[in-house]
């Protein structure tokens, strides 16, 4: 056989072309409807009761993008291309991101638990252990001074328990009051005082650039665990509550049906907005759900509700969108839905 270079040469250049499509990473992120598993596998009350249908937690994919995935996102509907410097945080890597992503996931089956086991009159019970730094944004106010694992103790002198705490006092001052922040650093307490400033492009948020998280011990009877693996985020605070809650009581909140939605809860009960519910939407679809509880938030124009009803109606489902506020509005539309059948 004849060796031809030319042959070869387009060979080779045909290979260096789809190497660099399918392997150069792009700085873009791409977002993509995920899956709608049910949770039975995932969150477990020991001896809990057995339900006909499923609760469904609902995710995104996403990525960073090659070649190949940004041109097909591009033309793809309900695929979602941004810039990788938008996604991530200035001044947090990707891996300080999805820690305080998965310590999200953290402090929403905290919550979800909370709610539940009030709801069931379960017993329940909550140390609060202080106010931990998760991560610090670099050439921001706190870079230099404060360190992830710090445990806030008190600012201005004020003792602070809760994360919601320290938040609310921070409102209350502008930009460029200075605040004494007094933390724990391996068994030894420092005070640094600290400028407060504005977050880059958020004309109205400031803060010291920190990443903050409530350090709860919360004990239940009977016993609760979950394996949620790699899903990181707070959306999941919802269907965590309504599953925990439909295995804590004899009544089949299901009815028989598959159960989904999203929203992000807090330990009053409240659902919040969540981002990329289009996809969720599409996610539930696929999966052959019959209803998806979306966050409302209290009617507010372009709420999750209003864009999750609009992608039910785009894309032609059967699945029934339903606003929620709150975790006590879900559970009486369940109670109120008559059983398969």
């Amino acid at each position: 056989m004849r060796f031809n270079k030319r042959g070869m040469f387009s060979a080779i250049i045909i290979l260096i072309i789809a190497v660099f499509l399918v392997s150069y990473r792009l700085p873009y992120y791409i977002y993509k409807p995920g899956g709608a598993d049910a949770l039975n596998p995932i969150v477990e009350v020991a001896d809990g009761y057995k339900s006909e249908g499923d609760m469904h937690l609902v995710t995104i994919r996403g990525g960073q993008a090659t070649p190949l995935q940004y041109l097909l996102a591009s033309i793809r509907p309900y695929q979602e291309i941004q810039p990788i410097d938008e996604v991530f945080p200035e001044g947090i890597s990707q891996d300080e991101y999805f820690d305080a992503q998965l310590q999200m996931m953290e402090n929403s089956q905290e919550a979800s638990t909370v709610v539940a086991y009030q709801a069931a009159g379960e017993e329940i019970e909550i140390e609060y252990k202080g106010i931990y730094v998760v991560t610090v944004i670099r050439e921001m106010p706190a870079d230099g001074k404060l360190k992830a694992g710090d445990r806030i103790l008190r600012i201005d002198g004020e003792e602070m328990e809760t994360s919601d705490q320290m938040i609310d006092y921070i409102s209350t001052k502008e930009a460029g009051d200075k605040i004494e922040v007094t933390v724990n650093r391996d068994g030894e307490q420092i005070t640094e005082s600290i400028e407060l400033e504005l977050f880059p492009g958020q004309d109205e948020r400031i803060g010291i650039g920190i990443q903050l998280v409530t350090d709860r011990e919360v004990e239940v009877e009977p016993a609760l665990s979950f394996a949620s693996g790699n899903i990181g985020g707070p959306s999941a605070g919802l269907m965590f509550s309504l599953e925990i809650y439909d295995q804590l009581t004899e009544e089949d909140m299901t009815k028989g049906y598959q159960i989904a939605g999203t929203g992000e809860i807090n330990y009053e009960g409240e659902v919040g907005r969540i981002g990329g519910i289009d996809k969720k939407v599409i996610a539930a679809d696929q999966e052959g759900c019959d209803v998806f509880f979306a966050p409302n938030e209290n009617g507010a124009e372009n709420s999750n509700y209003s864009v999750a009803k609009e992608t039910a109606e785009e894309i032609g489902t059967d699945m029934k969108i339903v606003p929620v506020d709150t975790f006590q509005e879900a559970v009486d539309y369940l109670n109120e839905m008559q059983s398969i059948g």
